[in-house]
């Protein structure tokens, strides 16, 4: 039984993965050691819970029977480990965190030695991925988000405000005359972040009038730090968060077009899902991320542009 129970979450992390590699990633352990324990489950139970092939994995009417149960079984094992380490004095544990590449990489990275040294006995796992992560899916206690939250069940807590800008290089504004009203952006180079849900249509506001603007342009990248480098370039006009411009538009590297416009707004949260029992060592660190006081570095005056 002890063996068959410790099975559970690698079962799970395959079926989420979709494969025995993705599993091993995740768990922090060899693909042939996944393999193994779910030979061995297998066998405990006498039933075949995957079909395998060379192409992909999925499960039997019994492996589907048994994923019901062995999800709601690791969904109990993690709130009697949140009820527990609820009380610690000191948190500890693995902390495993999920945040976009670029806000991750600048802002995130550089606060986590000074996180551990203030908690030694918590250990971190942070992945950073633009893509959009099912946090309970992909077992993270929580996430970095940019942007506007969708309705969920998620707890989320304000950390920062996320102004974007239009911008280019001078020299590309010296060989391109600066848009003076957004349909402007039609004889623009206007490159493109992929993971922005209006990646081909950028929105300007002025009072309540709101622009819409169907962009093109010849680059298109899923990384806002390759982004910015095209911009500094001068292969055309971006629209960019100031938490990664920031320097370069008080450098003047990059100056802000249209800014008597302003863009959406958006927000920087932490976010996790909702528990009985929030453990210690997710709460100190959401409480460690809103002392960074992030906002001043970017949240600039409006003359900069």
């Amino acid at each position: 039984m002890a063996q068959t129970m410790a099975a559970i979450p690698v079962f799970v992390a395959v079926v989420d993965g979709n494969s025995f590699t993705a599993a091993a990633d995740r768990l922090g352990v060899t693909k042939s050691a996944v393999s193994r324990r779910i030979a061995e489950l297998e066998e405990d139970l006498g039933v075949r819970l995957l079909h395998r092939t060379t192409r992909k994995l999925s499960l039997t009417e019994a492996g589907d029977r048994y994923l019901e149960f062995a999800r709601r079984s690791l969904q109990e094992a993690r709130l009697a480990e949140d009820a527990a380490t609820a009380l610690q004095d000191l948190p500890r544990g693995r902390l495993r965190i999920n945040t976009p590449m670029s806000f991750g990489r600048l802002h995130v990275a550089p606060t986590i030695p000074a996180f551990l040294a203030r908690y030694p006995d918590v250990e971190v796992e942070m992945t950073m991925d633009d893509k959009f992560v099912d946090i309970v899916g992909g077992g993270y206690d929580l996430a970095i988000r940019v942007g506007r939250l969708a309705d969920s069940t998620l707890v989320a807590r304000k950390l920062a405000p996320n102004h974007t800008v239009l911008c280019a290089s001078p020299d590309y504004l010296a060989s391109h005359p600066a848009p003076v009203t957004p349909e402007d952006l039609l004889d623009h180079n206007c490159l493109r972040y992929s993971y922005y849900s209006e990646a081909g249509e950028w929105t300007l506001l002025r009072g309540d009038e709101a622009q819409h603007v169907r962009v093109t342009g010849n680059y298109q990248v899923n990384n806002s730090e390759a982004l910015r480098e095209a911009l500094v370039r001068g292969c055309g006009i971006g629209r960019i968060p100031r938490f990664i411009v920031d320097p370069d538009l008080a450098a003047g590297r990059l100056r802000c077009v249209l800014s008597e416009y302003d863009l959406p707004a958006q927000d920087i949260y932490a976010v996790w899902p909702e528990r009985a029992y929030l453990p210690r060592k997710v709460r100190v660190f959401v409480d460690f991320l809103a002392e960074q006081g992030w906002a001043p570095f970017w949240d600039v005056e409006r003359d900069r542009r």
